[in-house]
Order: C-alpha cells, then structure tokens, then sequence
C-alpha cells in the first residue's frame, strides 16, 4: 500500500488516504515516468509566493455547476438563472466580472437519454433554440464570452430549420450532434463544437464531431494588440478519454492536440459520471471528489512532460515559465436511468487549474528539464450547485507537485 495526502480548501487538516496500486495508476501515478502527485499545499489568503504568481495580467474564468433535470428545459434555465443571480462568497456575478462562463455538457436538456427517439424533442438548431437564446441574452447581460452545451441537430438543406428543434419530424439525412455552443460578449456566435469521443450514451443518437473543430483563437481586450489573440482547445467530457476505451490508455489523443496545437487555454464542458452512491455523494457535499479529480489531471499527462511550446500565456506574459489553463465545468446530481438501469450520478468537482512549467537551471540524474506545478484556482463539491471562479492573477488555493517514486510503493 501507500500514502497520498490531499488538502481540501478550507480545512486546517489534511485527509490521509490509502490507495492500491491500481488506484493510483488510474488517479496520480504514473509508472512509466516513476513520479508521484506530491500532497497539495493549501494556501491561506495571507500566502504569498514572492510573486511567483502574480502576472501582468489574469483572466477572469467561471464555471456554473448545477443539477439539471432530464427534460426539463425551462426549469434548468431558471434554476441556472438563479444559480448566477445568487453569486459565490457574497459577490454578485456581475461584480465578479468573468471573461469565461461555461456551463456542463447538454446543460438545459439533461444528459442521459436512451435513444434518439426520447432525445428527439430537446434537440435544438445550432442558432434559434433555447441554449443559443439563453447564451446570447446572458453573454450581453454580463458582457462576457459564454460556452454551454447543447444536443444539436443539423438538417438536412431540403429540410426546414425548426426554431427548438421539435417542431419538424426528422430527415434520414439530418444530423445530430453532442455539442458546445460558443459566444461572444455581444451576442454573436463565435464557435460551435461537436463531441469527437462519445461516450456509450452519446452513440445511440450523436454522430461524432471533427477534430479539427476543437481549436478557436479567442480575442480579449485589455491586453496588447500583440498578445490578445488565445489559442483555445476545446472538449467535451468523454473527449479527454481514449477513443471508445480500445486506444491505448497513453495515446493521450486529446491531451496531445493541446500541446500540438500550442493552446494555452483548454475549455471541457463535462457530464461526467462517477460510481459513487447516493449516500457518499451526500457526505462528500461541498467536498470534491478527489479520485475523479486526480483522473482529469492524469488525462493530461503529457502536458506534465512534454514542453510546452505556446508563444504567451493567457495573462500576457511570454517568459520562460509556461503555463496552459484548464477549465473542468462539470454538472452535479443524478439522473433516471433506462428501464431496468441503474441512475446516472455525476461527479461534480468542476475546477480552474493551471499546469505550469519553470525550466530548472540544471537537470541531474535523468530529472525532467523543467519544474512541473499543477495550480488550482477555485473547486466544487462533488454535490455542490453554483458557480466555481478563478483569477488567475490572484494567488491559487491549492498547487500539486510531483516527486519520485519510493520503492516502498511498488506493491
């Protein structure tokens, strides 16, 4: 056995937990490299780290956590509405003032449909349906850049365009997808990106999406004409996974795009499952659930030892230290499952993360060539409902490192 600490937000002591080998491969081991996740540090309001975080700049980035109802369009819109009204720690969502607001996967119409047949009434065109209503309306309301998902159908050129996608009977030639609507602060749709990986759910009605559609390069004001254009990557949920579970686990498909297509920025919209019950998402509550987390983060190995080759980082800097942000936007709650089916339970835990590396000045005995810190801004409960925020020009609340392996845990 061995020993892994985490530090929760918030509490004065640590959580230590045991963990089998095999659990630590699939959370935070890694074999081939002999590393370890080292025990988060938390860091108090008063911490400082000689400004080695503080940037010229920081990036404002909201996730909206929820519980969604399966089928229930008009009430998840208000209980998204009153979610963002409520704000987060006192402030309104207004005074926050984030760049980014992205919701989960399928936000308004739930997730877990069991065919194309019982997700026919909810699918919606990719400009007049409820979402792009709603995204549009809030993104000028709070003046920023919203990404939300949506169960999308596109029809066929003899066909119709409904305005919710249910009003028309379908065409053999349309096409339905699991995708990720994105839009600007005055309204305008920038970008809409279809699900490239589905998961077993998403296959009895989605068609898979174009990879190359993950990228977008965003443009923000505030900062130098040279440095406001941020190369974006963009997944949904099951698209960080190998493809159908059959590609090798360290392919890294996705992760691999990321450093490839030099983004400093990733975005996941998520409907992720876990295989905790009822009662232990209860317990957890406001507590995130640490092996989902540690998953994510393993998902995205390579950026931990691959350099990184981005030309700036979303602040506005363009030194030696590297950084390349990930926004993990999950939902919260369960959903009915199919007839004879057990529910759907989803793993909560959304967070705004950095992986950073510092190159060191020398590498011995076969070190990486670089500090690896994995940075975490703000992180839900695994049961929670509102909104998870980030400056990432403000100090983070919890940094992961990494450290060799012992040999005392290697059984």
């Amino acid at each position: 056995m061995a020993l892994y600490i985490h530090v929760l937000a918030g509490l004065s002591t640590p959580e230590v937990h045991t963990a089998s080998s095999r659990e630590m491969i699939a959370g935070c081991y890694d074999k081939s490299q002999n590393l370890l996740f080292s025990r988060p540090v938390f860091l108090p309001r008063y911490y400082h780290f000689r400004g080695e975080f503080h940037q010229r700049r920081g990036m404002k980035i909201a996730t909206l956590q929820f519980a969604p109802r399966l089928g229930d369009v008009e009430g998840n819109i208000r209980r998204a509405n009153d979610l963002l009204k409520r704000g987060k720690d006192g402030l309104s969502i207004e005074s926050m003032r984030p760049e980014i607001l992205v919701l989960p996967e399928l936000a308004f119409s739930g997730y877990n449909f069991p065919s194309l047949e019982a997700i026919k009434p909810y699918l919606e065109s990719q400009s007049t349906g409820p979402t792009a209503k709603w995204a549009q309306e809030t993104a000028k309301r709070l003046r920023c850049k919203i990404c939300v998902g949506y169960p999308e159908i596109e029809k066929a050129t003899s066909s119709s365009s409904p305005e919710n996608g249910n009003s028309n009977p379908l065409s053999s030639d349309d096409k339905y997808y699991n995708s990720l609507l994105v839009v600007d602060e005055y309204g305008t749709i920038l970008h809409n990106y279809r699900k490239r990986f589905l998961y077993y759910t998403d296959e009895t009605w989605a068609s898979e999406g174009d990879a190359e559609r993950s990228f977008y390069t965003f443009n923000f004001d505030g900062i130098s004409q040279q440095q406001n254009k941020i190369q974006t990557t963009f997944g949904i949920c099951m698209d960080i996974n190998p493809y159908k579970f059959e590609a090798p686990f360290t392919d890294w498909e996705f992760a691999n795009r990321v450093i490839d297509s030099k983004s400093p920025l990733v975005i996941l919209s998520m409907a992720w499952l876990t295989l905790l019950g009822h009662e232990e998402l209860a317990a957890l509550r406001d507590k995130p659930d640490m092996d989902t987390f540690q998953y994510w983060i393993r998902r995205f190995w390579p950026l931990l030892e691959k350099k990184m080759e981005h030309d700036g980082d979303v602040d506005g800097t363009s030194g030696l230290t590297k950084k390349v942000i990930i926004v993990f936007a999950n939902r919260a709650g369960e959903e009915p499952g199919a007839e004879g089916k057990d529910p759907a339970r989803y793993a909560g835990s959304s967070a705004v993360v950095a992986v950073t590396q510092k190159p060191r000045s020398s590498a011995e005995g076969g070190a990486p060539e670089f500090d690896v810190k994995i940075l975490c801004w703000d992180i839900m409960g695994a049961a929670e409902e509102g909104l998870c925020f980030a400056d990432t020009k403000a100090d983070p609340k919890l940094v992961f490192g990494l450290v060799p392996r012992s040999d005392s845990d290697s059984d």
